[in-house]
């Protein structure tokens, strides 16, 4: 995780005090039950959730909309089926290269596994979100995919998680295809997800992002500027790098790569990376997800000098994942669906690690054959999305077609872990 200091920078530095809330700075208990209207008429657009620490009693609600739209709207939230109301105001900053804003609202000291309801202001509909329970006592489902955009195989394949009902999705990178130029096609994505990505529940399903070439105005080697749209939305969770890791409890860990987007591959990354997958080698559930793969699909790859798509990972990570007991990787940017066999320094192994995804959310290619790449186990031409549940000891993996097709099936358990 990141310092607290520069989390607490992020999430006051431009702290909305409008009215008569500037005593709920903390997000104090309300006296008495909030007058919310009995006609709704605010709606924050693009609203949705995410997290930027522990998901289990943590949730981050963010929106984009006018600096006026959110003029004396904190946020109210409470727990489902009680009274028991608090508030907490929005930190707001610019959505780059618009008049618009992004407003963040992190919600801290929440029950695990519990289900709260929440306003924006006192004139907005209800809004439902669910936070991860303590510990694994119950099965837990996300989905993930990558390459998304927002055409209508996107705008399926959104319909299709959310009747997943997983717990959060990852989108691995190319969320929008925005290059980091175009402020409306990012935007559009935002509202799209927001609007699709509901539970039958109704609860807003949280949305864990990974940064890809298509976030980046120049794709590889660059500086966060030029990956405004994801920094303005998701530095929460990456407030210095393009590398992050979240815990949910002590059962499952998620490690987000940057593929030499804004942070090289060697150097401090992998120093951080060996780090952070060292100190959670014992966690129940240890997956990693980046955009560009180790393992391609669809893109060069030569087998016998390791050149092409993907050799920085292959050089510098692959090795800690092998080492350090990571249990899957979700890769992207082939724009197919692809598994591998369990692979140990690329070839194939009973202990190896699975490679899954490549990145088929709203985009599509022809992927080459196992004859042609002999580490692929499957492969198919088929936009998708993958659903991951975690019963126990056992992970079953799902590849599912935007149009609710079971493109592949497979299942992982903790491997034999041995150091090198």
């Amino acid at each position: 995780m990141h310092p607290p200091s520069r989390r607490l920078f992020l999430q006051s530095s431009s702290l909305l005090l409008a009215g008569g809330y500037a005593r709920t700075l903390l997000g104090a208990d309300a006296a008495e039950k909030p007058a919310f209207a009995s006609e709704p008429s605010f709606d924050p657009t693009a609203l949705f959730c995410t997290w930027q620490q522990d998901p289990t009693t943590t949730m981050t609600v963010q929106w984009i909309g006018e600096q006026g739209d959110a003029d004396s709207r904190p946020i109210w939230f409470a727990k489902s089926g009680t009274d028991a109301w608090r508030q907490q105001p929005f930190a707001s900053k610019g959505f780059p290269m618009t008049a618009k804003r992004v407003f963040r609202s992190e919600l801290t000291g929440l029950e695990p596994d519990t289900d709260y309801r929440f306003r924006v202001g006192l004139d907005s509909a209800e809004f439902k979100f669910r936070t991860m329970p303590a510990k694994a006592t119950r099965t837990l489902q996300f989905v993930s995919g990558g390459d998304a955009g927002i055409g209508t195989h996107t705008m399926a394949t959104n319909k299709l998680a959310a009747v997943q009902q997983p717990d959060f999705v990852v989108i691995g990178g190319d969320i929008a295809y925005e290059n980091g130029r175009n402020p409306g096609i990012f935007y559009t994505f935002m509202k799209y997800y927001s609007r699709d990505l509901r539970d039958p529940e109704g609860r807003l399903i949280p949305l864990l992002g990974c940064l890809g070439n298509h976030e980046v105005d120049g794709s590889y080697g660059k500086s966060r500027k030029e990956a405004p749209f994801f920094y303005a939305m998701f530095d929460g969770l990456y407030p210095e790098t393009g590398y992050a890791s979240l815990d949910f409890g002590d059962y499952m860990s998620l490690v987000f790569l940057d593929t030499d987007h804004t942070s090289p591959i060697a150097g401090e990354q992998t120093d951080w990376l060996e780090k952070t997958l060292k100190e959670r080698e014992e966690r129940d559930n240890l997956f990693v997800f980046n955009h560009v793969p180790a393992y391609p699909s669809f893109r060069a790859y030569d087998s016998e000098t390791g050149e092409g798509t993907g050799g920085g990972n292959r050089k510098h990570w692959v090795p800690l994942f092998e080492r350090y007991n990571v249990d899957a990787v979700f890769e992207h940017h082939d724009h197919t669906y692809k598994r591998t066999h369990p692979l140990m320094g690329g070839h194939k192994s009973d202990n190896g690690i699975v490679y899954l995804g490549d990145g088929s959310w709203g985009r599509l290619r022809s992927p080459k054959s196992p004859e042609e790449r002999p580490y692929l186990a499957m492969v198919d031409e088929a936009y998708h999305l993958s659903v991951h549940r975690i019963e126990g000891a056992e992970r079953f993996h799902v590849a599912l077609s935007d149009t609710g097709q079971v493109v592949d099936v497979c299942s992982t358990t903790k491997r034999a872990h041995k150091r090198g």
